[in-house]
């Protein structure tokens, strides 16, 4: 068919395929969602006037991504068997054009709270850094930011100079970092300390049930622990206890019945 009966059908309304209709229908919804947005980092659960443009999106990522692995095999010189799924270089640009971030190399979610934070800082506000600060479209950019500086070195290169030198943001401190969890053996190794302290002040460790021993942790920082209840505990589980435990408890004169 010649170009010019192609235009007098298209004029009347002639659809040539579904699936092109599809994609202009989920084009259409992502420049409305965008122009309200400000972005096209839409969760999954996004709509626009009925349309769900979060799921739209989400599959075009996907075959946004499946364009760049055919890509990089066809440049390391690997056989492609099947280009199905891949999203084609003109609807990639379309959909560049309404925001270059929509499909970052990284989640989705970490560049939806990115740009979130950036609207606030050009808008006037200042950096949040504690959660609740500002919640913003129902992301806590407080804790995201809090996030951001305390999980610094996990992220990029890329991302960590986005953060640096568009947010603002830095990493934590160390006095500022949440101590480690203490593990099991790092309770165990604290109440026996305090087993230890307590039988070189009484001579014996025939601990009341009740007593709580006081020590001072490798901070200057003062703890109270159940020592009573932890020698009793010991005493009941001594069958479950290894041979250096209960060699370490006997040597501090603990009567195991």
């Amino acid at each position: 068919m010649d170009a010019d009966r192609a235009a007098q059908l298209e004029k009347l309304g002639m659809v040539w395929s579904h699936f092109d209709v599809a994609w202009e229908e989920g084009l259409a919804a992502a420049r409305g969602w965008a122009a309200e947005a400000g972005h096209l980092l839409a969760p999954t659960d996004a709509t626009h006037q009925g349309y769900r443009v979060g799921i739209w999106l989400k599959n075009a990522r996907a075959a946004a991504r499946r364009a760049q692995e055919i890509e990089q095999r066809r440049a390391d010189g690997l056989p492609v068997q099947s280009t199905v799924g891949a999203l084609s270089e003109e609807r990639r640009e379309q959909l560049e054009d309404i925001d270059p971030s929509w499909c970052p190399t990284w989640p989705v979610e970490w560049q939806r709270a990115f740009h979130l934070v950036r609207q606030h800082l050009e808008a006037g506000g200042t950096l949040p850094t504690s959660p609740g600060d500002v919640v913003h479209k129902g992301e806590d950019l407080g804790r995201w930011v809090r996030t951001q500086r305390l999980g610094w070195d996990k992220l990029t290169g890329v991302q960590q100079w986005m953060r640096e030198h568009i947010l603002g943001i830095t990493p934590a401190a160390e006095d500022e970092k949440p101590k480690p969890r203490r593990t099991q053996a790092d309770k165990w190794a604290m109440n026996y300390q305090a087993a230890k302290q307590y039988y070189q002040r009484e001579g014996h460790l025939r601990v009341p049930r009740k007593h709580i021993e006081t020590i001072v942790g490798e901070h200057q920082e003062e703890r109270q622990l159940r020592l009573g209840a932890w020698i009793s505990n010991q005493r009941s589980r001594a069958a479950r206890l290894t041979p250096e435990r209960v060699e370490q408890l006997s040597a501090i004169g603990m009567r195991w019945t």
